[in-house]
């Protein structure tokens, strides 16, 4: 004989059974609810039962009383009902609270996972992959409202210098310190990516070309302190303002060609000697190259 295999149900979800605990605690409070009801109107009907029967014989009295008795028993049952109903609220309000106490530290996982597939772990600003995704939702805003928007690249100038003088290490701390000085001279509005390597990348929502240079001002001269040296952060610039009809290609592609005509320029101008300590800041450009005819 062949036993028949019973198939086994799927198991819910948090949010079915969330919303299967709503479920009871909705026909418990109907339960409840129609018990009330029930209760006054076996409160009301006691009262008035003496009056109602008051014309009735002595010898009836009897009757009246097992009546009001009656109610009282049926009252009594009700307030019985009335306990069982107040401990299956409890029960289904620790249920929820339970729950409730699983959602929120789902969220809270959901959240630091969330974070942690954003940001750049060394650097703590957003990663590569959210910039492009970001810089997509601006650029389809700028389109849609006409609001100005900018974009800055900035590439660190002799990292290759640091990491051969001072070790990858130091490396590092000379992009974290960069990095935060970079959140610290943006709006709350703008977008810090770290777009790879020695890389970054600022979105500007709604900032006019007059005011990049004033937050690439604040950016100042980073310094860090290497080998008991300190040591200045040199970087250079590029940037771009949105036009219509751009592109995160034709956008940024504007800010690479400043950037690269900058640094070409600087390297030219500048004596520098690799291993050398010290790098000065980039001076600010107002001008816009590489726009397209």
């Amino acid at each position: 004989m062949i036993e028949k295999i019973k198939p086994q149900m799927p198991e819910l979800s948090d949010h079915e059974r969330f919303g299967q605990t709503i479920i009871q605690l909705d026909r418990r409070l109907a339960s409840n609810w129609r018990s009330t009801i029930a209760e006054i109107t076996l409160v009301i009907a006691t009262i008035a039962a003496p009056f109602v029967l008051r014309d009735m014989s002595v010898d009836n009295h009897l009757e009246v009383i097992c009546i009001v008795n009656g109610f009282l028993l049926l009252l009594l049952s009700c307030n019985a009902s009335h306990l069982f109903q107040h401990h299956q609220l409890k029960h289904v309000r620790n249920r929820l609270t339970e729950q409730l106490e699983i959602a929120v530290k789902q969220r809270i996982r959901a959240d630091k996972f969330y974070g942690l597939s954003i940001l750049d772990p060394l650097t703590r600003l957003h990663n590569r992959r959210f910039g492009e995704e970001r810089l997509q939702e601006e650029i389809a805003r700028a389109e849609r409202n006409g609001d100005p928007l900018a974009v800055v690249i900035l590439d660190l100038d002799c990292f290759k210098e640091i990491n051969d003088q001072f070790g990858h290490a130091a490396g590092d701390v000379a992009l974290k310190e960069f990095s935060r000085r970079l959140r610290k001279a943006i709006r709350a509005c703008d977008v810090p990516v770290r777009i790879g390597g020695d890389e970054f990348l600022i979105i500007l929502p709604e900032c006019p070309r007059e005011k990049v240079d004033v937050i690439l001002s604040r950016i100042g001269s980073p310094e860090v302190e290497l080998s008991s040296r300190k040591v200045s952060i040199c970087y250079s610039i590029g940037r771009a303002q949105y036009q219509v009809n751009d592109t995160i290609k034709t956008l940024l592609g504007r800010a690479d060609k400043v950037l690269y005509s900058e640094k070409a320029e600087r390297t030219q101008n500048s004596q520098r000697q690799p291993g050398s300590s010290k790098w000065s800041a980039p001076a600010m450009r107002n001008e816009e190259i590489g726009i397209p005819v």
